[in-house]
């Protein structure tokens, strides 16, 4: 049997063992997105105060079991997924020895199911974090280091890939854009993986008894893993943005040596921000977490600044070359909102940007941190981040995976239509009514947050009850779009119609609008410049996105300084 199948839509030769690998590795995501929801639903209904369902016991039970089926689960077989596809997919290659990719795989699958046991159990209620002294059964430990050496193999299977393709010669010039973006969050998995051997073998010995974990040096190191784990996000979802930007609408990229070196800023800096965590730590010197959160970690961000140009311009360039030239932004009204695809893209990039990105370098300020770090205001930054924009971005490229991998149609079109929407909306009502409720000083762990019980009384503004009940209300939206996607992706995978190949016209209303106009091919010769690729022209659309945001960058950081001078009676 031939080893390829040639894509109808792309042109593509896909190798089968490919096929089946991200097939597995998007199931498995799937189902930790569906734990992760039901988690995430036990505790908002316990945050609102006005509910508050669970006890304390059972609150970081399910509290643990929310942050590793969504940040590290969930997210990570994804993008394992999105490695093998930026990979063999997009460069015409085969897996190279693909056994050993399936026994990577099955590493993070018998490792995510021994963690979830030993959750679901009781034997493991240490939270996300897991900090030392709490101590969790070793299974625990030893389920997060199979998982971290399955997902090891798996990104070396990815960049074993980009050789057989060197060496085979699948391709011609550079990689493309996105499988730079995707070896630079290969690079960043290594280093992170790495972080968590380190820490976590450790403390699997010391939670038999075999040996002592000094918790500073435990923190230290596990947010090398527990916030560089998030730093592939970025790298992922950035590289999807490109992709989904040239599937939609025909995005171009202005500058691939800039986009390029962005990429690169994030390997050498984008692990720094994990220093915000411990900003507090009596143990880390000020110079250290000085230099850590200011001076080199601005190099990450800006990295994510000219990402935050170059793919909002290139669908506004792609845009006008097709003709939608009319005013500042009627690139934007004619844009395809109803391709699932595009709308998530955009929602990404906004929300990650104006709310995730904002508060991000806010809350990493030193000085700042102080006041915001123990508050719900983080939760709200990185649901912000994560959530909304990460999760975002894998949803709208999902949209495109079933039919392109899956060869299905979407069912239930209409609905995935309109998820990008309710989950977006949703999770940006809940992640600025929890940076809110944290300016009013709610915590950010505590199971009851009027400390019932307690020898002290605690007095807060007569608003938090009501911004609570607003964050539970767009919590449970974003949940009820989270809910949607699993419906859709699993129907359509397990139940969904087959899509005929090169029939993709036939069927307009259960597949992405990209793959029946097909944008990427449809640039008129008359615009084409002989000298380079693309007639790069204005893009004014894009010039006031950037400096709105910079507006918004401005006040929300100096409306900080202020919160922190209030708190320090200066001036």
């Amino acid at each position: 049997m031939n080893a390829f199948r040639t894509c109808p839509t792309t042109g593509l030769s896909i190798h089968r063992d490919a096929d089946k690998l991200i097939k597995a590795h998007a199931v498995a995501a799937t189902v930790s997105l569906l734990i992760g929801g039901i988690a995430a639903f036990l505790v908002l209904l316990t945050r609102w105060q006005a509910i508050h369902l669970l006890d304390a016991v059972w609150f970081y039970r399910i509290l643990t079991v929310h942050g590793m089926s969504m940040l590290i689960f969930f997210i990570i077989f994804f993008e394992m997924a999105v490695l093998l596809f930026a990979g063999p997919i997009l460069l015409n290659s085969r897996v190279p020895a693909p056994k050993v990719a399936w026994g990577g795989f099955g590493l993070m699958v018998a490792g995510a199911v021994l963690v979830e046991w030993t959750m679901w159990t009781g034997k493991a209620d240490v939270l996300f974090t897991s900090y030392v002294p709490l101590k969790a059964t070793p299974n625990f430990y030893l389920g997060v280091i199979l998982f971290a050496v399955g997902a090891l193999v798996t990104v070396g299977i990815f960049f074993a890939s980009l050789v057989v393709a060197k060496r085979e010669k699948t391709y011609e010039g550079s990689v493309p854009l996105v499988t730079f973006g995707a070896i630079t969050a290969g690079i960043i998995a290594v280093i992170t993986l790495l972080h968590g051997a380190a820490i976590y073998i450790p403390t699997w010995l010391w939670s038999m008894g075999m040996m002592n974990v000094d918790p500073q040096i435990y923190r230290l190191v596990w947010w090398g893993l527990g916030h560089s784990s998030q730093q592939i996000n970025v790298a992922a979802m950035v590289s999807i943005w490109y992709l989904l930007a040239t599937l939609t609408v025909g995005g171009v990229v202005l500058n691939q040596k800039i986009s390029r070196t962005a990429f690169v800023l994030y390997i050498l800096f984008i692990s720094m921000a994990s220093a915000h965590h411990l900003l507090v730590d009596p143990g880390m010197g000020a110079a250290w977490k000085v230099w850590n959160t200011s001076y080199f970690m601005y190099m990450a961000v800006l990295a994510s600044m000219i990402h935050g140009f170059t793919v909002p311009a290139g669908i506004e360039l792609g845009m006008r070359l097709r003709g939608y030239s009319q005013g500042v932004f009627g690139w934007l009204r004619k844009a395809p909102w109803g391709d699932p695809g595009f709308s998530s893209m955009i929602f990404s990039i906004v929300v990650f940007g104006f709310v995730g990105g904002i508060t991000g370098v806010t809350f990493g300020t030193e000085q700042i941190n102080i006041i915001a770090h123990n508050s719900l205001r983080i939760p709200g930054h990185f649901h912000a981040t994560v959530v909304s924009g990460t999760a975002m971005a894998f949803m709208g490229l999902t949209y495109y995976v079933i039919p392109l991998i899956f060869r299905k149609r979407i069912a239930f079109f209409k609905l995935a239509r309109i998820q990008p929407y309710l989950f977006a909306i949703g999770m940006l009502i809940f992640s600025l009514s929890m940076t809110f409720a944290g300016s009013f000083g709610v915590p950010r762990r505590h199971w009851d947050i009027s400390f019932s019980g307690a020898p002290f009384d605690v007095q807060y503004s007569p608003a938090v009850d009501i911004v609570m009940a607003v964050m539970a209300i767009g919590g449970l939206m974003g949940i009820l779009g989270g809910a949607i996607y699993i419906l859709v992706t699993v129907w359509s995978v397990f139940f969904g119609k087959p899509l005929p190949a090169g029939e993709e016209e036939k069927y307009a209303d259960s597949i992405p609008q990209g793959l029946i106009t097909k944008p990427w091919t449809q640039i008129p010769d008359t615009d084409r410049d002989p000298e380079t690729p693309w007639k790069i022209g204005p893009v004014p659309g894009t010039a006031v996105l950037v400096a709105v945001f910079f507006l918004a960058f401005v006040t929300y950081y100096f409306a900080n300084w202020a919160l922190l001078s209030f708190v320090w009676k200066v001036g």
